[in-house]
């Protein structure tokens, strides 16, 4: 056999391992010590192929059992701003697993409504990230995915063009992306990049997709916007002065969801929150302390149909909503 007549297969091992190992525990039913005798590794290891495993979406947990308090406060979301379905999930100990849980979520929630022939719009985010690891590889026909807003001008896990791109791949989709920054150095250049061809081609698509998967963004000092450098501290504290509360595809909104008057706001190339009014279905995925008055703005503005986020947070949209109650 010559060497063109061979195929070569190429694996990471410690994938194959962790693969391996994961299989064996969750599947299996073994012990991590049988596991480690089995592999003919130790337990500390074991327990590392375990965490990989989960990290890296091998491994996708699915509780079926709902409890009480979280189902209480789904129907009090849902009657209180009149949306199709809310998704409450516990709100876990560590405040850094919030995103993870909501995310998990969130992720099973879009792979349950992915169908052949359909369009989906993509936001971005940590959340969002997170959530396409609950999202099983699953070719689909004649699918897209659109990403609702422009890119980052720096390589970014979070990016938005990332996010679309891997849950393009995920699904054997075709993937569209708006080729532009997400903010433009001044309303004039967004109105420029508005009228090229090839960006007003991707705004046309997204006013045609079925399904939108979305999360808000806080104004909190270490919230994603923040960290990758799309606004400053100065932009921060202004736009808080303006009465925003966080953002919406790069847009800020008050407590009321209404656009708060800023030249951010008219800088931003992405998809109106208004827009989104117009979609069959819109999932909002986010949670946490800096999120609630965002998320209240975003129900009240009655841009999105389905809410995914934890119970404290829930606990605090309806808190508010009490509060400015007419």
């Amino acid at each position: 056999m010559n060497d063109e007549s061979m195929l070569v297969l190429t694996v990471d091992r410690d994938e194959q391992l962790a693969t391996r190992a994961a299989w064996l525990y969750f599947v299996a039913g073994l012990t991590q010590a049988q596991i480690g005798k089995k592999l003919g590794i130790n337990r500390i290891r074991v327990n590392r192929l375990l965490a990989q495993a989960r990290e890296q979406g091998m491994v996708q947990i699915r509780i079926t059992g709902r409890l009480a308090d979280c189902i209480e406060l789904e129907n009090k979301i849902k009657e209180r701003f009149g949306i199709d379905q809310a998704i409450i999930v516990p709100t876990p100990p560590d405040q850094a697993l919030v995103r993870h849980v909501i995310g998990a979520a969130a992720g099973n929630a879009l792979a349950e409504r992915l169908k052949d022939g359909m369009s989906v719009g993509v936001g971005w985010g940590r959340t969002l990230r997170l959530s396409l690891r609950s999202v099983p590889r699953r070719p689909l026909r004649r699918v897209s995915v659109v990403s609702l807003m422009g890119g980052l001008t720096r390589g970014a896990a979070v990016n938005p063009h990332e996010t679309a791109s891997h849950l393009a791949d995920l699904i054997d989709a075709q993937c569209f992306y708006i080729a532009a920054p997400a903010l433009a150095d001044s309303e004039a250049t967004r109105d420029l990049l508005a009228q090229q061809p090839m960006i007003k081609d991707v705004f046309e698509r997204l006013r045609k997709v079925d399904l939108v998967l979305v999360s808000a963004g806080g104004l909190a000092s270490d919230s994603t916007i923040h960290q990758v450098d799309l606004i400053g501290e100065a932009d921060g504290r202004s736009l808080k002065k303006a009465g925003a509360v966080g953002d919406l595809c790069a847009h800020w909104l008050d407590v009321d969801g209404r656009l708060v008057d800023h030249p951010l706001n008219k800088r931003a190339v992405a998809l109106s929150p208004f827009d989104l009014k117009s979609v069959p279905c819109v999932i909002m995925a986010s949670g946490g302390p800096d999120k609630i008055e965002i998320l209240h703005g975003v129900l009240k503005g009655q841009m999105v149909d389905i809410l995914i986020t934890d119970e404290a947070t829930a606990s605090g949209i309806l808190a508010i909503a009490e509060r400015r109650k007419e």
